[in-house]
């Protein structure tokens, strides 16, 4: 089997309005704020009829973007075969820059390809679903050991930037949409990130955990202030998402020392052999992962096997994904083991998808598709519908 063509086509796709249920529109960081968003749809095919499918979002502009995939990455790959995903992986290299960024979602598109040709799901392809928790093996009776796979992975909410009055009601909603964790954007105002924690922790009384998230938006003292006043108030969040600048390993090392607030980086995974540094300057309790930045689900796999060496946890990180990335999410959490924390989604706020059967959310619980590859079908009327 072989690659023959790799096309990419952006879609805009609105969200579903704050004023709805779980609605979410629009989505307000400490850089912005978005009511719709581009999502690069990268379509591989093969000379023998089967094609795969990844997803990623937009750099600069959809035409860059595409321009990367198919003037680029897709010159260096074609003719050769989809299975081998990390030859291909490391033959796409470009000096003084991170294509991996660019190669993940063909990446992704080849792992889809594979597992429909072997007719299996991605997850077995990656071989870890049925492993089990290290406290689980480490508890269990020899007689005891039958370790299944459960493809119900639990998600975290996703809120913007909003009053302590809305976020409130929006706590709420997660909660009686049955999710146990929110992650909310911070950072404009150190002081209102602590007041609108404390007004959704007592609206719900204290029945969700809470992600803090000003995406570098701190300084290393408004850090402290803001993990502080929150321990004051009897608030433990499941963690602080990068809460300062990128390569600042002992700055984090030293806000780790000082709060009793969990520090989980993001963005500093995203540069490579950042992950090693981190672990080494003892700068973090949590790692936020994302396969698009690591290269597709093989430099995932590669990344998660660091930190689950360093005996670190680690989730992954949500960047607005529609059913495709969303899929290729579910199966690697499913299928690489080591996933302990739920992973961040905002899927319960689009208004529409480009898969044929968009998921469904119950009880804050996914599906893992068990079809072969990613396990959805493409919908090419709503891509012709919301192409960019």
């Amino acid at each position: 089997m072989e690659i023959t063509a790799v096309t990419a086509t952006t879609v805009d796709v609105p969200l579903v309005d704050l004023d709805e249920p779980l609605g979410i529109g629009p989505y307000v960081t400490n850089h912005g704020q978005v009511d719709s968003m581009e999502r690069v749809i990268v379509e591989v095919e093969t000379d023998e009829g089967i094609s795969g499918w990844g997803e990623m979002r937009t750099f600069l502009t959809a035409d860059a973007t595409e321009s990367v995939i198919e003037d680029g990455i897709g010159p260096l790959i074609e003719g050769q075969s989809p299975f081998e995903v990390e030859r291909l992986r490391r033959q796409v290299f470009i000096e003084y820059t991170n294509v991996e960024l660019f190669f993940a979602a063909v990446e992704t598109a080849c792992w889809d390809i594979a597992g429909k040709a072997l007719g299996k799901p991605v997850y077995e392809l990656l071989g870890g679903s049925t492993a089990p928790e290290q406290t689980t093996a480490m508890n269990a009776d020899a007689a005891d050991r039958e370790f299944g796979p459960d493809r119900d992975i639990e998600f975290a909410f996703c809120l913007g930037i909003l009053s302590p009055a809305e976020s409130r009601a929006k706590a709420q909603e997660a909660l009686d949409a049955g999710f146990s964790v929110l992650k909310t954007k911070a950072g404009r105002d150190w002081q209102q990130d602590v007041a609108r924690i404390e007004a959704m922790h007592d609206e719900v009384d204290g029945a969700l955990e809470f992600r803090l998230d000003p995406n570098q938006g701190w300084s290393l003292d408004q850090a402290v202030r803001v993990g502080a006043a929150l321990e004051d108030s009897g608030i433990y969040l499941q963690y602080m998402e990068q809460p300062i600048r990128v390569n600042a390993h002992n700055s984090l090392a030293t806000l780790r020392k000082r709060l009793r607030q969990p520090i989980a980086p993001n963005e500093d995974t995203y540069i490579p052999n950042n992950l090693r540094s981190l672990a080494e300057a003892g700068a973090m309790d949590v790692a936020v992962l994302d396969l698009t930045p690591a290269g597709g689900i093989s430099g995932l796999r590669q990344q998660a096997s660091i930190v689950e060496d360093a005996g670190v946890p680690f989730t992954h990180h949500c960047a607005f994904d529609l059913g495709i990335r969303t899929a290729a999410i579910l199966q690697s959490v499913h299928g690489i083991p080591g996933f302990s924390l739920p992973p961040d989604t905002t899927y319960y706020a689009w208004q529409d998808d480009i898969i044929a059967d968009p998921f469904d959310i119950t009880e804050g619980h996914m599906r893992v598709p068990d079809e072969p590859g990613l396990g959805i079908e493409i919908d090419r009327e709503m891509i012709d519908q919301y192409e960019v």
